[in-house]
C-alpha cells in the first residue's frame, strides 16, 4: 500500500469512528442534536467519508456526504451567528 492510499483508508475509518461516536453520543443522551461536539463530529466523519468514497469511485457515497457535511456546517453556523431576538432584545 502506497502512502496515499493509507491516508485515504485512514480518512475512511476515521471519518466512520467519527459519525458513530457522535451517533453513540446522541443516543446515549451525552450530547444534543444542537451540540457543536456532535455536529463538528458529523461535518469532519463525511470529510472522511467523501475523500475515501471519492477515491474508490463511490460516488454516490460521496455526493451523500457532501450533502451530510453541508448539514453539519449549516448547523454549526446557524450555532454561530446571534440570533435576531436576542439582538433585538440587547438593544432595548
Amino acid at each position: 500500500m502506497s502512502v496515499t492510499e493509507i491516508l485515504v483508508e485512514g480518512a475512511g475509518w476515521g471519518g466512520a469512528l467519527l459519525i458513530l461516536g457522535g451517533y453513540a453520543l446522541l443516543t446515549a443522551e451525552r450530547v444534543t442534536s444542537r451540540s457543536p461536539l456532535y455536529q463538528g463530529m458529523n461535518v469532519l466523519g463525511a470529510a472522511g467519508f467523501i475523500v475515501n468514497g471519492w477515491w474508490h469511485g463511490a460516488i454516490p457515497s460521496a455526493v451523500l456526504n457532501v450533502i451530510w457535511m453541508g448539514i453539519g456546517l449549516v448547523a454549526l453556523w446557524r450555532m454561530k451567528r446571534p440570533s435576531i431576538s436576542a439582538t433585538w432584545s440587547s438593544k432595548t
